[in-house]
């Protein structure tokens, strides 16, 4: 039977796949960015599983742990660190493309990446 870290990463690597696939295949633009979305959700999901480790606790030091047993019984708080950062930046990102979208259809009336050809040679 699969842990948690394993079905965990097998989920994150799973919404990456839908999240390239929507990305791929919708001319949508609206449906690309949620996409797009899915799949970031994907990579912070696989980060967090790797930094999983089995029968610890979290790395927080205080009279019930001593100092000198906390290495081997504190989780790394890096991948953590790490994903709660790619979640601002993904915020972020995101509403820029969702003022991106909001602009283009303001100016063509359509969300169709298709209809965008003036840079096209």
């Amino acid at each position: 039977m699969p842990g948690i870290a394993q079905l965990a990463m097998a989920t994150g690597f799973l919404l990456i796949l839908i999240g390239f696939y929507g990305a791929l295949t919708r001319r949508n633009l609206l449906r690309m960015i949620v996409a797009f979305t899915v799949a970031g959700t994907g990579v912070n999901v696989v980060i967090v599983s790797i930094g999983y480790m089995h029968g610890r606790t979290a790395p927080i030091l205080d009279a019930t742990l001593a100092a000198s047993d906390a290495a081997a019984r504190i989780i790394d708080p890096l991948p953590q660190a790490l994903v709660l950062t790619a979640i601002v930046i993904g915020v972020g990102i995101t509403a820029l493309m969702l003022a991106y979208a909001l602009r283009l259809y303001s100016q063509k009336r359509t969300l169709d990446i298709g209809r965008f050809t003036e840079l096209k040679g």
